[in-house]
């Protein structure tokens, strides 16, 4: 009884503890014994200008769709993995490495009457690892313009999901042992 008491609070001090260390953990699927984080990727959206509504969904959209990144508004002063940036050329993203680089909402499409958040979506895919994947269906995120005008889409597919997933939750974050119930014999 003794035993089971002390591997409880030992269980309840290190999930405290990495409370406190501010880590975010995920069971994995099917494994009891390691904790998974999931990456956080930050965006800058400061200089988006009028699209940061439809940058702020797209990250969103990101997030409702993966577990295994999570994308958020940088804090101030913290320098962002992604910066996102209006302009008046075509969009585009230019990855530096998965999860960093510049994003440019360009206003040349927006005028042509694409969607917005599609747009910011599709630019967060390539961040995320994704290529363009033209021509494709409107179901395609990563289709990107070849879906036409009137595609407004901002949904990743099932096989856009895996692969983000895929690239992100390829390798514990943070692995750390879970204790589990065990009679310990003095």
């Amino acid at each position: 009884m003794h035993s089971r008491t002390f591997v409880h609070g030992f269980t309840a001090a290190l999930t405290v503890a990495l409370t406190l260390v501010g880590a975010q953990a995920n069971a994995a699927p099917g494994s009891g014994d390691q904790l998974l984080a999931a990456r956080v990727v930050t965006y800058d959206a400061g200089a988006s200008a009028e699209f940061k509504a439809a940058v702020d969904r797209g990250a969103a959209i990101w997030n409702e769709s993966v577990d295994a990144v999570e994308l958020r508004p940088a804090a101030a002063g913290q320098r962002a993995n992604i910066r996102i940036l209006a302009d008046n050329g075509w969009p585009r993203a230019m990855t530096t490495s998965l999860g960093n680089g510049t994003v440019y909402i360009g206003r040349e499409a927006v005028n042509e009457g694409y969607n917005t958040v599609r747009i910011s979506a599709h630019e967060l895919g390539h961040i995320l690892g994704l290529p363009d994947r033209k021509p494709g269906p409107c179901t395609s995120l990563m289709s990107g313009s070849s879906a036409g005008v009137s595609c407004t889409n901002p949904y990743p597919d099932a096989a856009e999901k895996a692969e983000v997933e895929g690239n992100f939750g390829a390798a514990p974050a943070r692995p750390t042992a879970v204790a589990r119930d065990a009679v310990i014999v003095d």
